[in-house]
């Protein structure tokens, strides 16, 4: 969201727009899409993005109730005038009323009335480029990808045309205010030909225009079937979003040897054995480690730190669990859940349990309270029961963007 009294917005609304309504349904802009107009969701995309910025709304001569209708009666801080005979002498009327604004803005945004998707992501790289070259124009657009024909009188193909560097124009087109409003006067008093957009006009007085990347759906609502397009463009919208969630398990044995202490989910813990492994056999670390691979089907702990390599020897387990979770953070995904349990006899985990949800917290980047770590006996039963090795299991959560977002 932009702040500040810097841009003003011009909504050009006077044209009839009866191809997209259909015959009797009057003007497109204050069609219903939904539960709101047209022009209404045209507004409201503006004040998401700045609610502070001045908007002047050009509507016809015969549609004040229209309007007033069609923004229910909500025309708070908007300045309405009556448009021209074309557009571009509405859209002259609109920059003379944004001028008379006190403050007067310093750049103008020019949008269709029935361009209702713009989005703030697009008005933002529009701000962005008027911020680094504030004496340039700048239009969203979308680059041509389709192969164009130039055609005679009877539809005859007579060329080809080469589509690199050819851009389809959408609005809001955004110029400095004074810069605009002079070219518009000036176009009004001189120019014989009747200009498509505003950009055509400023490149007329040769004044520099850019393009940044438009969005797809930032569609002008013109035909019937665009309206059908935008129906759907709202379901879309509104229909609930499943998340993606993962879940991963991981287990992991190493074998007690001689020793004078062990490391438990980063945890040195005084004792008479060890573990014994290519590393420092933290067996918690390790299959978490999976766990977290697992989320993203990164295969296992081994495949990335083989222990036929040596540079392993003896290493940390915390950078193996760190490299796990930074491979899920670099797919996308968030980690929101951990879980590990301890199979063994000895030692008492219940005086380090603590120890060891903050030690795996900090590792992955996530709060204590994301963090479970418990641990149970096997009743003397089996080689965990008869002290001869310890077992982890894990359990990881992830959430990831849904495809296509």
């Amino acid at each position: 969201m932009q702040t500040g009294q810097r841009y003003g917005v011009v909504i050009v609304a006077a044209g009839r727009g009866e191809r997209a309504a259909g015959a009797g349904n009057g003007p497109k802009q204050y069609r219903r899409l939904g539960a709101k107009s047209v022009i209404a969701r045209t507004l409201g995309a503006f004040r998401e993005w700045n609610p502070e910025c001045p908007v002047v709304i050009v509507r016809h001569a015969d549609d004040e109730a229209l309007l007033r209708e069609a923004l229910s009666g909500d025309l708070e801080g908007i300045t309405v005038v009556t448009g021209g005979t074309t557009r571009q002498a509405s859209v002259l009327r609109g920059l003379e009323a944004l001028a008379a604004i006190d403050p007067a803005p310093q750049f103008a945004l020019i949008h269709d009335a029935a361009r209702p998707f713009i989005t703030s992501a697009v008005l933002d790289k529009i701000a962005e480029s008027l911020a680094n070259a504030p004496e340039s124009g700048v239009i969203p657009a979308l680059a041509v990808s389709e192969t164009l024909k130039a055609t005679d009188d009877t539809g005859r193909i007579h060329a080809t045309v080469p589509r690199a560097g050819l851009y389809r124009a959408q609005t809001p087109q955004a110029f400095p205010l004074a810069s605009i409003l002079d070219v518009h006067k000036q176009a009004a008093k001189t120019a014989a030909e009747e200009f498509t957009d505003d950009a055509a006009l400023y490149e007329w007085a040769n004044l520099p225009v850019r393009v940044v990347a438009g969005d797809s759906r930032n569609i002008k609502l013109t035909w019937p079937q665009d309206f059908e397009e935008a129906e759907r463009m709202l379901k879309d919208e509104t229909a609930p979003v499943l998340p993606d969630v993962r879940v991963g398990h991981g287990y992991d044995t190493h074998q007690l040897v001689r020793g004078d202490r062990i490391v438990l989910c980063g945890v040195e813990i005084a004792h008479d054995r060890m573990l014994s492994g290519h590393s420092d056999a933290d067996v918690g670390f390790h299959a978490l480690t999976d766990a977290l691979l697992a989320t993203i089907g990164e295969g296992d702990i081994g495949s990335h730190f083989p222990p036929s390599d040596p540079q392993w020897k003896g290493q940390a387990s915390h950078v193996f669990l760190k490299h796990a979770a930074t491979l899920v953070q670099d797919a996308g995904g968030r980690v929101t859940h951990c879980d590990v349990t301890l199979l063994c006899e000895r030692p008492k985990i219940g005086p380090h349990r603590e120890t060891m949800r903050e030690s795996i917290a900090n590792v992955i980047g996530i709060g204590v309270n994301r963090v479970s770590v418990k641990a149970t006996t096997n009743e003397k039963i089996g080689f965990i029961g008869r002290e001869e090795g310890i077992v982890a299991l894990a359990t990881a959560t992830a959430v990831f963007p849904m495809e296509g977002e």
